[in-house]
């Protein structure tokens, strides 16, 4: 059984990271896939993998760089036509014992006040594992344009109605007093006081 929060999950343990670090390279499968593609609220992931370098820092943190690449398919906002996107995105993450996190996030709100390049806060060491899919899933998720048409798409706007009476308003025109009648109000007397 899947789990849909986690469609592709490939877990290491942050202990058995040696000293020089390690590289993996991750192809999802065809249920992770279709899974993500649930998820993502895609027509469909054609394709996915990851090429990620792990490297143990001070601190129980480790590093994570490398790159996530995909070809999904989707559906054209102009026309409805289906059409598929490449996704190649970077991934640069630190990740750190959970203890740490306060601590470190700090940092990143200092950096961010400064004018020195914002890193990414930094994610949670979980159970003593870091999910590499999981990660990747995510990375592809937010390369996914939400918004995706054909190159060759254009959006024709509706034209203007011709008939100057056809537009939504129409109908109250009809409630509205005359213009070119008299300003009367009844029941008020013109002139003086009443006496």
């Amino acid at each position: 059984m899947m789990n849909t929060a986690d469609p592709w999950s490939v877990p290491i343990a942050v202990m058995q990271i040696p000293d020089t670090g390690l590289h993996r390279d991750l192809e999802a499968d065809q249920a992770a896939r279709e899974a993500m593609a649930e998820v993502g609220g895609l027509r469909e992931v054609l394709s996915a993998s990851a090429s990620l370098d792990v490297t143990p820092k001070s601190g129980g943190r480790v590093h994570v760089t490398g790159h996530v690449r995909a070809r999904i398919g989707q559906t054209c906002v102009v026309t409805l036509d289906p059409i598929e996107n490449e996704i190649d995105e970077p991934i640069d993450l630190i990740f750190a014992p959970p203890e740490q996190i306060p601590e470190l996030s700090d940092l990143v709100d200092e950096a961010a006040e400064s004018e020195t390049e914002i890193p990414d806060p930094p994610e949670p060491i979980i159970n003593g594992l870091i999910d590499l899919g999981r990660l990747a899933t995510d990375a592809l998720f937010l390369a996914v344009d939400p918004y995706p048409r054909r190159p060759d798409a254009v959006f024709h706007p509706p034209t203007e109605a011709s008939d100057p009476n056809d537009h939504p308003f129409a109908a109250l025109k009809a409630l509205r007093p005359d213009a070119s009648a008299p300003n009367k109000q009844p029941g008020k007397p013109r002139g003086g006081k009443g006496g």
